[in-house]
C-alpha cells in the first residue's frame, strides 16, 4: 500500500479544529516515536524509514512497527508504507537493535486524530505539534493500492484540506525527524 500524505503548517489551528470536530470526532494521543537506521546511515541516505511508535491513547496503548520506502512524489512526499502492530515494542527494540540497527532519533507528537469519509475516500487528519518544533501542523492520509492512483488521492486530499482553510503557501514536506534534528543542533 501507498499512503498518500500531504502536510501543511496551520496558522488558524482553532479555526481547523472546529472544522474537523463537525466532521468526526477527535482522538487526542501521544505518539513515542523511535527511529532506526544502520550505522552508516544508509536507511536515511536511500529515503527509507523504519520506525517503532507507541501510541498512547485514553483509554488503551498500542505499538506498531513501519516501514516506508522512498518518496514516490518529491512533491507530497508519499511513500510505500508497510506497518504491523506490535505486542511487545520492547522486544522489537531489542531485535532492531540484535540485527545492527541503532536509534536514529526519537520524539514525541501530540497528535488528534480524526477519521472521516470524503470524496470516497476514507481520511485520517491529524493536528499534530512537536514540541521541540514550533507550531502546529496538520496531516491528511489515505492509503491507495498502486502508484496510478497516487495523483487522484492527492487531489482529493488537497481538496479536504482547502475546505479547512489551508492555503497552497502551507504545504510542507519536511520531515518532523529532520526538523527535531535541527533544533536539537542548535542547543
Amino acid at each position: 500500500m501507498i499512503e498518500a500524505e500531504l502536510k501543511a503548517r496551520v496558522h488558524n489551528p482553532e479555526y481547523v479544529m472546529g472544522q474537523l470536530d463537525r466532521t468526526a470526532e477527535g482522538r487526542v494521543e501521544i505518539y513515542q516515536d523511535t527511529y532506526y537506521d544502520d550505522p552508516s546511515g544508509s536507511l536515511g541516505a536511500q529515503d527509507q524509514e523504519l520506525r517503532i511508535r507507541t501510541v498512547h491513547g485514553p483509554d488503551s496503548t498500542r505499538s506498531v512497527l513501519t516501514y516506508k520506502g522512498s518518496r514516490l512524489d518529491p512533491e507530497s512526499g508519499s511513500k510505500p508504507e508497510h506497518e504491523t502492530r506490535v505486542d511487545d515494542p520492547e522486544a522489537v527494540h531489542a531485535m532492531l537493535r540484535g540485527l545492527g540497527y541503532v536509534p536514529a532519533i526519537a520524539f514525541q507528537k501530540r497528535c488528534r486524530n480524526y477519521e472521516f469519509s470524503s470524496r470516497g475516500r476514507s481520511l485520517l487528519a491529524t493536528l499534530v505539534q512537536v514540541p521541540e518544533i514550533e507550531g502546529t501542523f496538520l496531516e491528511v492520509e489515505t492509503m491507495v493500492p498502486e502508484e496510478k492512483e497516487l495523483p487522484s488521492a492527492l487531489a482529493d486530499i488537497r481538496a479536504v484540506m482547502g475546505e479547512l482553510g489551508i492555503h497552497t503557501n502551507d504545504f510542507t514536506t519536511e520531515l518532523y525527524t529532520d526538523a527535531v534534528a535541527a533544533r536539537r543542533a542548535t542547543k
